[in-house]
C-alpha cells in the first residue's frame, strides 16, 4: 500500500472540496471555476489570514481554526461569488467576525484544543515573533482592549497595511468613519501605552 503524505498546509483543501461537494448534493450550483477560486484563495491568503486572526486571539490554534472556518464558509457559498477581486476582503471580514465571536464567547478553540491534524500550517510567522517581546505584547494587549470597530480599523490599517477605502468597503462603513475610528483608537492607545 502506497501512502502519500499531504503537506499540512494543503490538508484544508480536502475539507474545502468536501464542503463544496456537500453543498452541490443539496442542489447548490458551484462551478469548477468557483471551487478552484476558493482553493487558490486559500493558498494565496491562508497564512496572511492566520496572522490577522492571531492579532485578535491569543491562542494560535484558535486563529488557525477561525481561518479554516472562514474558508469552509466561503466554500459553502462559492457559487455566489460575484466579484473575484472582493473575495479576499470578504474572507478578512469573515475572519474578523469569527474572531469577535470567539472573544465574545471566551472560547479557547473552535475545536476544543484539538492539536492533531492542524489544517492550516503557518510556520513561525511574524505575528508569533511579534508577541514574543514584552513591548509588542503590551501594544497587542492595548489594541485588543479597544472597542471592536476601532480595533478592526487599527488592525487592518497598521498590521495588515490596508488602504482606508478598502477598510471602509470591508467593514461596510464610510471612509470618514474609518478615519474617525483610527483617530480615536490612536488617542486611546497613546493614553494606554503612555501610562505603562
Amino acid at each position: 500500500m502506497l501512502i502519500v503524505a499531504i503537506p499540512t498546509h494543503e490538508r484544508i483543501v480536502v475539507p474545502i472540496r468536501l464542503a463544496i461537494a456537500a453543498v452541490r448534493l443539496q442542489g447548490e450550483t458551484i462551478s469548477a471555476e468557483a471551487e478552484e477560486l476558493v482553493v487558490r484563495l486559500f493558498r494565496a491568503e491562508g497564512r496572511s489570514l492566520v496572522r490577522l486572526a492571531r492579532l485578535f486571539v491569543d491562542d494560535r490554534d484558535a486563529a488557525e481554526d477561525l481561518v479554516q472556518e472562514a474558508f469552509l464558509r466561503l466554500a459553502r457559498h462559492a457559487g455566489r461569488i460575484e466579484t473575484v477581486e472582493r473575495a479576499p476582503a470578504y474572507l478578512r471580514s469573515i475572519v474578523l467576525n469569527l474572531a469577535r465571536d470567539h472573544n465574545r464567547r471566551g472560547l479557547v478553540s473552535l475545536r476544543h484544543h484539538a492539536t492533531r491534524g492542524r489544517e492550516v500550517d503557518v510556520g513561525d510567522d511574524a505575528a508569533d515573533q511579534l508577541v514574543r517581546t514584552e513591548e509588542h505584547r503590551r501594544v497587542l494587549d492595548a489594541v485588543r482592549r479597544l472597542p471592536a470597530r476601532q480595533r478592526d480599523c487599527i488592525t487592518l490599517r497598521y498590521f495588515e497595511e490596508r488602504p482606508i477605502d478598502e477598510i471602509a468597503s470591508m467593514l461596510e462603513v464610510s471612509v470618514n468613519s474609518v478615519k474617525t475610528h483610527l483617530r480615536r483608537a490612536m488617542a486611546t492607545l497613546d493614553r494606554a501605552l503612555g501610562e505603562a
